[in-house]
């Protein structure tokens, strides 16, 4: 799963299938392994929170945002991901550097946020979000975890893309789909479609949203 994050119930796909995955696979094997997440680094910078802002990358486990985020100053870091062979992975990676990260295991859709965040990145967990109960879920711990005023990026399959990942059924999003669902809440700033080349080379049409988060909710 892209981002690395493997949703439980009610999200599509359980825990157990997920670190299968990882287990199953080298790091820079799976179809959404980026070397340098360049969309999502673009979007973040785009934002213009302070590199001591709080960010949160949903879905994170071994992606290499984390690397590339600590390269440019930003400070204050947190991956959310639930499948922990994700998390590990990334831990060895980073070496030291991971100690001034919080890694958080569990399931988006069933997280209490300790704190909220200035920058909520999600690279392809919530187009696995198959159902109504699942969506509502987790919008309701993106609104507990993002403040008023704070950025949300969103990367999900686009119209015309896959339409399964890693055997499960997929949503696709433009940007009138992904307003419709996230409300008057948020204000879409920019969005734009990419296609992403997997480590097999298989295409893959992405759509990249930045939003922000209304500062009078």
């Amino acid at each position: 799963m892209p981002g690395g994050l493997a949703p439980g119930c009610p999200v599509n796909g359980s825990r157990e299938h997920w670190e299968e995955v990882y287990q199953a696979r080298q790091p820079d094997e799976v179809s959404w392994f980026q070397a340098h997440p360049a969309n999502s680094l673009r979007f973040i910078e785009a934002s213009g929170v302070a590199c001591d802002a709080p960010v949160v990358d949903v879905g994170g486990g071994n992606s290499h945002l984390v690397d590339c985020l600590l390269d440019r100053g930003y400070s204050d870091l947190s991956v959310i991901d639930i499948a922990s062979g994700a998390l590990r992975q990334s831990r060895a990676r980073l070496g030291a550097r991971a100690d001034g990260i919080d890694w958080i295991e569990a399931d988006i859709t069933d997280f209490s946020p300790r704190r909220r965040y200035a920058v909520w990145h999600d690279r392809a967990v919530y187009h696995f979000l198959v159902t109504e109960e699942a969506r509502a879920a987790y919008l309701a711990v993106l609104r507990a975890g993002l403040a008023p005023g704070g950025a949300l990026v969103l990367g999900t399959f686009a119209t015309g893309g896959p339409r399964r990942c890693s055997g499960l059924p997929v949503r696709q999003y433009d940007a009138s789909t992904l307003c419709a669902e996230l409300g008057d809440e948020f204000e879409l700033l920019d969005a734009t479609r990419v296609v992403h080349h997997t480590p097999g080379d298989v295409e893959q049409l992405f759509a990249w949203f930045r939003l922000r988060r209304r500062p009078d909710v």
